[in-house]
């Protein structure tokens, strides 16, 4: 057996290099991202030198994200490989593209940098989902 040096659990060189499963590195990203989003809302609430305006409408725009990044770390897990992979693509896209449209506003309307740091994890986390979504190979033949 062909194993690594210095291994004690005698592993071989290929399962060594093999990497997490993609579905995983997909949910891991779109918690990631949640998790971003909800510590941004915290940093935000806690700064009382920014106007809150939250009202029910927009309240539940963002529960309707936030609630988006939870689905999609579990349909990741649940759907089929090429259901899946399309779905992430979508979402991922989708997600990008409001978060960039935050992010602009952030530098226009000049807001706390911790707003734009935020942003540009949540960015990143989407554009990685995307990124992994479309070059996930098929598992399934």
């Amino acid at each position: 057996m062909d194993t690594t040096k210095g291994s004690p659990l005698g592993t071989n060189k290929e399962t060594a290099r093999n990497l997490p499963d993609v579905r995983i590195i997909l949910a891991v990203l779109w918690a990631a991202g949640m998790l971003s989003s909800l510590n941004g809302d915290t940093y935000r609430l806690s700064a009382a030198n920014i106007p809150l305006g939250a009202n029910p409408e927009l309240l539940s725009v963002m529960a309707i994200l936030l609630v988006g990044h939870i689905f999609m770390s579990f349909l990741t897990l649940m759907l089929k490989s090429r259901v899946s992979r399309w779905v992430n693509r979508i979402m991922g896209i989708f997600y990008a593209m409001i978060i960039l449209a935050f992010w602009v506003l952030a530098f226009v309307s000049r807001l706390p940098v911790f707003e734009i740091v935020w942003a540009t994890g949540q960015l990143v986390c989407a554009l990685l989902v995307v990124w992994y979504a479309w070059k996930w190979t098929n598992p399934e033949g």
